[in-house]
């Protein structure tokens, strides 16, 4: 599935609540699919510019992005867990370029504050780095003799 589908299919999952508010309240019990153990909540893996902390993790394997992350605030941890279920299992030249249209599309950036915003930017730019990287070393990888 694209990253693109995978989007609309959770957009539209998210749509079928029918308030904004209602919406942010499901995603804070919003469960990664892999969560990232409490021994690799490290310096290196927090996220800058988050109020909250966040740590993400993110790997590629077998030509594949894959993300793992927790917030020490559940509100948060709902809204990453849900970036890093978008992109989870993407192609990382894929993931360097589809951005998160699911915060405007579901009516959440009417109810979320700024520095919320402003940390889910964050995030997604540490997504966005990782991915290009991956993207970097695949390539490498196949031009090597």
């Amino acid at each position: 599935m694209s990253l693109a589908s995978k989007q609309q299919t959770l957009i539209e999952d998210l749509n079928h609540i029918p308030d904004a508010h209602e919406r942010l309240g499901a995603l804070s019990s919003f469960i990664p699919p892999v969560a990232l153990p409490a021994e690799l909540k490290t310096d290196d893996l927090l996220v800058p510019g988050c109020v909250s902390r966040v740590w993400l993790e993110g790997r590629e394997q077998n030509g594949r992005l894959r993300f793992r992350c927790a917030a020490d605030s559940p509100m948060v941890a709902g809204l990453v867990a849900l970036l890093c279920h978008l992109y989870d299992d993407s192609d990382p030249a894929e993931a360097a370029t589809v951005e998160p249209e699911i915060w405007t599309a579901c009516g959440l950036t009417k109810v979320l504050s700024p520095t919320r915003l402003n940390g889910l930017s964050a995030v997604r730019q540490r997504m966005r780095a990782l991915a290009r990287s991956a993207n970097q070393n695949i390539r490498g990888e196949a031009q090597a003799p």
